[in-house]
């Protein structure tokens, strides 16, 4: 009875946030894009999916998850051609940029977690297996896909006591992590609380990420334009490269880097729009480009690149003695091994404890939190003055990436494929 209470007080949530995001869509270019690509997901499948084909499904909510989840489906791809391949989001901001990824056969929204959506979606797609990407247990897709016998795996997966399986008033909605086949999760303490619970089909493999940001080092792009702004030998200008940052990480830096003539300074953006982009350019006291309207010889004469486009920033770090890694002061830092494989110091905001990368490598003394402006300059400062100390760090945050690597064999030996 109280299973069948709570099913009934998850759909009417559900069903209120649709109506949510239905209202929200008038209001927002972003949500009126989930809106709408959520809705016509099902025909899009109806249209563009093989009655006679076997597909395997990829879920990731946004581009980060899509990340970890890559080195899985371009594996299975190259070992198992008989598979097609579905992946899926639930962000714009992961759909969006991947929309064109040719590593998978189709690429859509997931409808949102109504039941209705989820007996259209899983009859037209009747997926033989399901990988979902670090989070979202989606309570009716789990449980059809339970019924239906279909293998479902947590990939990357990690949790933390504070989250809601873990809490007493959380334990009914816990039962969803019952419809998983098996998770693959980061650390020890993931299987421990998993354990708490009743749940045993966990084991330790790592994150793919480091797979991942291993085999876009291996294969960075040259990029002749950063190389023009940075320049070379003698005359190679030391530079800050801050990634994926958000407007309360650029007060930061760009507020150091206005006074120090000595240094560059590349910011590639997380937002890439023309608000956000005249926002940083006001805030700017140096010569400053954008990547791309930029020349070899105006690239070179400026002491700011900003990157206007998507695809790059992986390769770029590349060229950055220290590296910045936006989102600390929002909903969580990015991606902070596309960084630190370079063998970079990196600097992050405050929101870090979710991840545990981030942890691990503040404890080596590779990477630094900063809190403020003070704390930032702090830790410049301790950077710029202290010998060996860039090279020092950068050391030990590319061996912290190389030495994680292999989560992506292990997870796809651990499910026979």
């Amino acid at each position: 009875m109280c299973g069948l209470y709570f099913h009934i007080v998850y759909n009417i949530a559900i069903s209120l946030y649709l109506a949510g995001v239905a209202i929200a869509s008038l209001f927002s270019e972003k949500v009126k894009k989930m809106w709408r690509g959520e809705r016509q997901a099902i025909k899009l499948l109806r249209e563009k999916v093989d009655p006679n084909a076997q597909y395997v499904w990829f879920h990731a909510a946004s581009l980060g998850e899509f990340e970890q989840g890559r080195p899985l489906m371009e594996r299975l791809r190259a070992t198992h051609p008989e598979y097609k391949i579905l992946l899926t989001f639930f962000s714009p901001s992961g759909y969006e940029v991947r929309k064109n990824y040719e590593g998978a056969d189709i690429v859509c929204y997931l409808p949102l977690d109504t039941i209705r959506n989820a007996r259209r979606f899983l009859r037209t797609v009747r997926p033989v297996m399901a990988f979902f990407i670090k989070y979202e247990f989606w309570y009716n897709y789990l449980h059809i896909l339970r019924h239906r016998g279909v293998p479902v795996y947590s990939v990357s997966s990690i949790f933390r006591p504070g989250q809601v399986f873990f809490r007493w008033y959380g334990r009914r909605y816990a039962n969803v992590l019952r419809c998983v086949t098996r998770f693959f999760v980061q650390n020890e303490e993931s299987c421990r609380l998993l354990s708490s619970i009743g749940i045993d089909c966990a084991e330790v493999t790592g994150d793919t990420r480091f797979d991942r940001v291993l085999a876009i080092r291996d294969a960075a792009k040259t990029l002749p334009i950063v190389e023009a702004f940075k320049g070379t030998g003698d005359n190679a200008a030391k530079v800050f490269v801050a990634g994926s940052s958000w407007a309360p990480d650029e007060d930061l830096f760009i507020r150091f880097f206005n006074n120090r003539p000595d240094w560059k300074l590349i910011i590639a953006p997380h937002v890439i729009g023309g608000d956000h982009l005249a926002e940083i350019f006001s805030k700017l006291r140096m010569p400053a480009v954008r990547y791309t309207e930029a020349t070899p010889e105006t690239a070179a004469a400026a002491r700011c690149l900003v990157i206007d486009c998507y695809g790059l920033l992986s390769s770029i770090y590349r060229y950055g003695e220290i590296a910045y890694v936006g989102g600390g002061f929002g909903v969580g830092i990015h991606n902070v091994p596309e960084a630190a494989v370079w063998g970079v110091p990196v600097i992050f905001g405050p929101n870090n404890k979710r991840f545990q990368e981030a942890q691990d490598l503040l404890a080596s003394g590779a990477c630094f939190e900063v809190k403020d402006y003070d704390s930032f300059a702090l830790t410049m400062s301790h950077l710029l003055s202290t010998p060996d100390a860039i090279s020092e760090c950068g050391r030990k945050s590319e061996y912290y990436v190389t030495q994680r690597a292999g989560t992506t064999e292990a997870i796809m030996s651990s499910v026979g494929l």
